[in-house]
């Protein structure tokens, strides 16, 4: 198979199958052969990304399987990866080093397109996985385009936490109520109108739940757009590097 790219998921598979279903819905078709060209690797055992954030002496790292996954692709050349979990970003830098083709970075094409939509926004709210609070990695990137972060109090964790956890990663179901709650608080008690969703599974309740008011930057709906456009002038012959550069740039 030529001009294909390769999706490193299962980090949750639920979220997952949400972005595939997001791109092989929104791509233009008139037949079969319109549709992308990629490989899945759903590889839902890899060790939970947060405990390892949180705890690396105590809890295994999920790097060694990342890296193993990018090894088996580079032997398959696709044109690029992208990586579905934002907290696996966590090691972007070493799964980048280990990768032949470019690993799209979903965080920072996230925020780029926040930049774009809403300029004038000062400061922007951040819910997202214990893990990717943690290790900085939406933090640094929106501070990069001089926005302050707010993260709300420990009570605004706790639902995200019950949220991703209790709910979609433990039940498969997505508490809409609970995920337009979170959003209601961050605007009301934190004062913020603009959310950006850092974890996969908040973007799949995005995907269930989108009838609210609230102004959401969702990186997974970003990402799975950003695939398509670049899948889409691969195929038109365009020079990769050029178009992939222009995604990954801040």
């Amino acid at each position: 198979m030529k001009e294909f790219f390769s999706i490193l998921g299962g980090m949750g598979t639920i979220a997952t199958e949400s972005y595939i279903r997001l791109i092989n819905h929104r791509v233009k078709i008139k037949r079969d052969q319109d549709y992308l060209n990629y490989i899945l690797v759903n590889h839902a055992t890899v060790p939970d990304r947060t405990s390892h954030i949180l705890n690396p002496d105590k809890c295994e790292s999920f790097l060694p399987y990342l890296i193993d996954d990018i090894k088996q692709q580079n032997k398959l050349d696709p044109d690029f990866i992208v990586m579905v979990c934002n907290t696996a970003h966590y090691f972007y830098e070493e799964l980048q080093k280990n990768s032949q083709a470019p690993i799209l970075h979903m965080p920072r094409i996230a925020i780029k397109k926040m930049t774009e939509q809403y300029p004038n926004e000062d400061k922007v709210g951040l819910i997202a996985t214990r893990g990717t609070i943690a290790d900085g990695i939406y933090k640094n990137e929106i501070e990069k385009v001089d926005k302050e972060v707010v993260l709300g109090g420990s009570e605004i964790q706790d639902l995200v936490d019950e949220l991703i956890y209790q709910n979609i990663k433990e039940k498969g179901i997505v508490d809409v109520t609970l995920y337009h709650r979170i959003l209601e608080l961050m605007h009301d008690n934190y004062g913020v109108n603009v959310v950006v969703l850092g974890c996969t599974e908040l973007s799949l309740a995005q995907e269930k739940g989108d009838n609210h008011p609230y102004h959401v930057i969702d990186a997974q709906s970003i990402i799975a757009d950003v695939t398509i456009e670049l899948a889409t002038q691969i195929r038109q012959g365009q020079d990769k590097n050029q178009i992939i550069k222009h995604y990954q740039e801040v």
